[in-house]
């Protein structure tokens, strides 16, 4: 295991952990590049097209991101965006269903090892609420923490603006200052938006679509191999 990459001073003071979903703490095998596959075809953007490819280029670099917002940019028109949005959920759903997500190794573990500790834990993610929905009762994460939050529960906007670490924050109302926040992803978006909300600590994961070089360049304070090494970490020994 690679030792974690620790750039910043203490870690016990973590209160608040706002925890990714898919590549963070969900496996989902490519399901995003699948699903957008089905979308993109929808709307004219055949896989094999140069069309396609340089879209789906785009959807690489841009994982963690609200996915209304990737659509925007590729299709345009917001008429279009929102089509192409609406195939997209169904047809990730669709593979959720069919039992292709599984939890990352070790994952639900750690969520159990966080609250333990006395941590709140929330989940995030950049898709719309009834695909979170979906892979929490794939999963049977349901009740599993006490809030899981959409780009809609924090007013529309996903990462990486800062607001649904925001949102988390004054929900929770779990940390005294948003110092006392730790906010881990595996794609550079997570780490701005975990920045721009003044986190204290903002952990990459290499279990995802990003690297150290992103994690970095974004701000990332921690690189992990994994979600499962977080715990050990915030007790200080990791």
């Amino acid at each position: 295991m690679t030792p974690p990459t620790d750039t910043t001073g203490t870690t016990g003071s973590i209160r608040l952990v706002a925890l990714d979903m898919a590549g963070t703490t969900v496996a989902d095998g490519g399901l995003v590049e699948r699903a957008f596959d089905t979308a993109s075809g929808e709307l004219g953007a055949r896989p094999g097209t140069p069309d396609h490819a340089e879209k789906l280029a785009y959807v690489r670099a841009t994982m963690g991101e609200s996915k209304i917002s990737v659509f925007r940019h590729l299709f345009g028109a917001e008429e279009l965006a929102q089509r192409a949005n609406a195939a997209f959920e169904r047809a990730y759903g669709e593979l959720v269903d069919g039992g292709l997500i599984a939890p990352v190794p070790g994952a639900r573990e750690a969520i159990g090892e966080l609250a333990a500790d006395g941590r709140t834990v929330v989940l995030t993610t950049g898709f719309a609420r009834v695909t979170q929905d979906a892979i929490l009762d794939a999963l049977g994460w349901r009740g599993l923490v006490p809030l899981t939050l959409c780009p809609a529960d924090a007013g529309g906007r996903g990462r990486p603006y800062p607001d649904m670490v925001l949102e988390a924050f004054l929900r929770t109302k779990a940390a005294e200052d948003v110092a006392q926040i730790a906010v881990v992803g595996d794609t550079s978006y997570d780490m701005l938006s975990g920045v721009r909300a003044g986190a204290g600590l903002v952990a990459g994961v290499r279990t995802g679509a990003h690297g150290d070089e992103a994690f970095r360049a974004a701000g990332a304070t921690h690189v992990l191999d994994s979600v499962a090494d977080l715990p050990a970490l915030l007790r200080g020994v990791g």
